[in-house]
C-alpha cells in the first residue's frame, strides 16, 4: 500500500502540517527538520497527491497557452521553448488554438475568467479592453508573445528592424523592383507582425528613393497556397519585381513554388527573402531573417513565473534581436 502523508509525518517525528510545508517549499521549517522530512519521503518512496498539493498551495500549477495558427512552424518552435521551460519548473501546460475571430474571443474570454490556471501566455494575441479588464479583476498573470499591449508584459522580436535588414540586403545586391507578400492590412485575427515587417521594409527602401509598387504587395492569410497564387500574379506582370520579401518562411515557400512553376530562376532572375528561419528554411537554402523563436518562449515563461511568484521587476517590453541568414535564394539583381 502506498505511503501517506501521515506515514511520512510519523517516520520523521513531525506533524502532518510540517510535511505539507516542506512539500510546498514554504518557510518556517528549520533546515534540520526539512532534511529529516525529505529523508522520510525518500525512505518511504512517498509520492504526494498532485491535487492535495494544489489545494494546499492555492495554485493549480498549470499554465495556459493561447495561440493563433498553432500548426505554423514558428508557433511550434515558440511552444517548444515554453513546454520545456514549464516541464523544468514542474508545471503543466494547456494549449488552446484559435483560427477564427469568433473562436479567439471565446477562448480568451474563457481564459480570462478561469480559476483552473495560474497564468497564461498569449501568442500573437493582444486582449481587448474588456478582456484586459477581466484579467485584471481575476488577478490572472499574463505575458504576451509576439503581441503588444501597453499595460501587459510582453516578449517580442524586433519586426521593424527585421524588415529593415531584409530591405537593406536586397538594396545592397542592387535590387530596386521589390515586392512584399504578407498579411492583409487588417488581418482577421489582428496579428501585427507582418505589418511591422512591411513598415521596416518600406522605410528603408524610401530612404534610398525606392518605392514598392501597389501591384507588388500581396495580401494573403498566412498560407503557402495563397502566397503561391499571389506571387504568380505579381510575377506575371509586364515588368515584374526582381526580389520578393515574404513576411514568414511559409509564405516564402509559396513564392518559390510560384517562381518554379513560371520558370523564373532563383536567384538569377528573382531573389527571395523569408522571415523566421524555421528548420525547413535551411533545407531549401532560403535566405531569411532569423528570429529567436525558442528563446521567446523560454523568456516568456521566465517572466510569467516571476509575476506569479511576486518577484517580477522587469520592464513591460522585452525586445529580442533578429539577424539575416544569407543562403542561396538571394543574389545580385539581374542586369
Amino acid at each position: 500500500m502506498p505511503a501517506t502523508i501521515a506515514d511520512v509525518a510519523r517516520y520523521a517525528g513531525v506533524g502532518v502540517g510540517t510535511v505539507s510545508r516542506v512539500l510546498n517549499d514554504q518557510p518556517k521549517v528549520s533546515p534540520a527538520t526539512r532534511a529529516r522530512v525529505r529523508a522520510a519521503i525518500k525512505a518511504l518512496d512517498y509520492v504526494p497527491s498532485t491535487n492535495a498539493r494544489r489545494l494546499s498551495s492555492g495554485r493549480t500549477r498549470t499554465i495556459a497557452v493561447v495561440s493563433t495558427h498553432l500548426v505554423s512552424p514558428s508557433v511550434v518552435e515558440r511552444i517548444r521553448g515554453i513546454e520545456q521551460s514549464l516541464t523544468r519548473a514542474g508545471l503543466d501546460l494547456i494549449i488552446r488554438n484559435v483560427e477564427t475571430p469568433e473562436r479567439r474571443d471565446e477562448v480568451v474570454a474563457d481564459v480570462a475568467r478561469t480559476d483552473r490556471i495560474d497564468g497564461a501566455l498569449l501568442i500573437s494575441i493582444a486582449p481587448s479592453p474588456g478582456e484586459f479588464a477581466q484579467m485584471r479583476r481575476s488577478g490572472l498573470a499574463i505575458v504576451l508573445i509576439d503581441a503588444h499591449h501597453r499595460s501587459l508584459p510582453r516578449v517580442v522580436c524586433d519586426d521593424l528592424e527585421g524588415g529593415r535588414i531584409a530591405a537593406q540586403h536586397l538594396l545592397d545586391l542592387g535590387h530596386t523592383r521589390i515586392a512584399f507578400v504578407g498579411d492583409p492590412p487588417h488581418p482577421a485575427l489582428g496579428v501585427r507582425s507582418s505589418a511591422m515587417r512591411l513598415r521596416g521594409t518600406t522605410e528603408t527602401l524610401e530612404r534610398s528613393g525606392v518605392e514598392i509598387q501597389p501591384s507588388f504587395i500581396g495580401a494573403v492569410e498566412h498560407a503557402r497556397e495563397e502566397a503561391r497564387r499571389s506571387a504568380r500574379a505579381i510575377l506575371a506582370t509586364s515588368n515584374p519585381p526582381t526580389a520578393v520579401i515574404a513576411a514568414n518562411d511559409t509564405l516564402a515557400f509559396g513564392v518559390l513554388q510560384a517562381a518554379r512553376e513560371l520558370g523564373v530562376d532563383v536567384p538569377g532572375e528573382l531573389s527571395v527573402v523569408g522571415y523566421d528561419d524555421i528548420e525547413a528554411a535551411d533545407l531549401v537554402q532560403l535566405t531569411t531573417i532569423h528570429q529567436p523563436l525558442y528563446e521567446s518562449g523560454t523568456r516568456a515563461v521566465s517572466r510569467l513565473l516571476s509575476i506569479i511568484d511576486g518577484t517580477d521587476k522587469g520592464a513591460l517590453r522585452t525586445v529580442l534581436p533578429v539577424h539575416l541568414v544569407e543562403r542561396g535564394t538571394t543574389g545580385p539583381a539581374p542586369s
